[in-house]
């Protein structure tokens, strides 16, 4: 286990030391758990009675947070963005040396970089290209045609289809399946007849996609992911969807095809979108929120009602489907009321 100086850390991330520069930190840990060779951060004002009873080495802080926290701190303007720095010195994730694993089934038409890792069980179909320096765990499936870039992570089990296309410092996660076949039925005498998906997948560079979430290749053009998006886990993605640089879409999320997406959107979880419409930048979509039309604005939108107890969750389940009748009532007591009500003084003196 390596241990690092607080002065060691500040350097790294840019940092101001206030307390003893020598304390010697081993790991990361939340407020509440964090023991005295470990460093913490606070980021949400949320966990701000936190600081009063921690027992961290040192806390990542704001310099505006760090008055009246008394112990040994390290003082940086984004302390969230300074912690996920830092996770990657402390992470211990296997980072396993280049060859191939002798299980591994390997054909002799791929083109691998010397540097490349594939593990035990992997399969590379042939024409595949896999970049210097990535990463092919156990079980993980390239087909035929594939292209990977420098530096991607194909973790256990994922699988990418033929064809598909996956840029540099790429992450994917245990399960996903990238390529797939989208839902491409015609409808002819009764009966559904497949459509031959020959699109591909485009992944750009640092994309990151979670564990078990689906991307389904092109019908005609390519289903695209634009540089910086992450996508978590059990996503399902339709053909043909575009999505665009640095956009998030949290787990459970349901996009439909031909959907476009803009950049720096947020999506959060099981969020659902209807097909061939388009949302543009800067879009932050609530959770549970069903998008029925293309979003031209930028901003925050949802949809749904709020959850309550179920018994007055269907009292008010039930006056919704009386919203329309009622409003037609309405529209008939105004007309009344105007009818009835008497004439204004304007109205008088005109008419005499």
């Amino acid at each position: 286990m390596q241990t690092w100086t607080l002065n060691d850390i500040a350097q790294l991330v840019g940092a101001a030391v206030r307390g003893n520069a020598n304390h010697a930190i081993d790991g990361l840990a939340t407020l509440k758990s964090a023991t005295e060779t470990q460093l913490s951060f606070l980021a949400n004002p949320l966990y701000s009675a936190a600081l009063v009873s921690t027992q961290a080495g040192a806390v990542l802080l704001r310099p505006e947070d760090a008055e009246t926290y008394q112990g040994n701190a390290l003082l940086v303007a984004n302390p969230y963005a300074a912690y996920a720095q830092l996770t990657h010195h402390f992470d211990r994730t296997p980072k396993p040396l280049a060859g191939h694993h002798p299980q591994a089934v390997i054909s002799a038409l791929a083109v691998i970089d010397s540097s490349v890792s594939i593990g035990a069980c992997a399969v590379v179909a042939e024409d595949a290209v896999i970049g210097a320096g990535s990463i092919v765990e156990a079980g993980a499936i390239i087909g035929a045609r594939v292209h990977i870039g420098r530096n991607c992570r194909i973790r256990a089990n994922a699988v990418i289809h033929h064809d598909c296309v996956i840029g540099d410092r790429v992450t994917i996660h245990s399960g996903a399946i990238i390529g797939d076949d989208g839902f491409g039925f015609a409808p002819h005498q009764g009966r559904w007849h497949k459509i031959a998906q020959i699109g591909r997948v485009v992944l750009h560079n640092d994309v990151d996609i979670g564990s078990n979430t689906t991307i389904d290749r092109g019908a005609l053009d390519d289903t695209i992911i634009h540089e910086g998006a992450i996508i978590d886990n059990q996503v399902h993605i339709a053909h043909n969807v575009v999505i665009g640089a640095h956009t998030a879409i949290a787990g459970c999320c349901g996009i439909s095809g031909s959907t476009t997406i803009g950049a720096h959107c947020v999506l959060a979880g099981g969020v659902g979108l209807v097909g061939h419409i388009e949302i543009c930048d800067k879009v932050h979509i609530t959770g549970m929120t069903m998008i029925t039309k293309s979003i031209t604005k930028s901003g925050s939108y949802s949809s749904g009602t709020a959850f309550d107890s179920t018994d007055n969750w269907k009292k008010m389940a039930v006056r919704l489907k009386k919203l329309d009748d009622m409003a037609k009532r309405m529209r008939e007591l105004e007309k009344l009321v105007q009818q009835l009500s008497p004439p204004t003084r304007d109205e008088s003196e005109h008419d005499g």
